[in-house]
């Protein structure tokens, strides 16, 4: 079976007194879920904006993509009964990927 969806993420970020906060949320068009993620100039650093936003992008993005493995395990494990010659609990088919 092929099966094609279209999940959309925006980044919402601002800038005040040297701190950019990005604010990342996944529409999946059933739920959505969201995550934000911070960055600091430092005084002894050069303020460049750019810099700031990818940073926090980036923090945003990565506690979004750890929010979504928790949902997907808590799925995972709600979905488990436990199949008689087979223990109920976490299943061992969605590992992850690792590069």
């Amino acid at each position: 079976m092929t099966r094609t969806i279209h999940w959309k993420v925006d980044l919402f970020l601002s800038e005040q007194d040297g701190t950019t906060t990005a604010r990342a949320v996944l529409d999946t068009g059933t739920a959505q879920l969201s995550a934000s993620g911070m960055a600091r100039c430092s005084p002894q650093d050069a303020d460049v904006p750019e810099i700031g936003d990818e940073l926090a992008a980036a923090r945003a993005m990565k506690n979004l993509s750890l929010d979504m493995m928790r949902v997907a395990y808590h799925d995972v494990e709600s979905k488990e009964t436990g199949s008689p010659g087979r223990p109920a609990g976490p299943a061992f088919g969605w590992s992850e990927l690792t590069t």
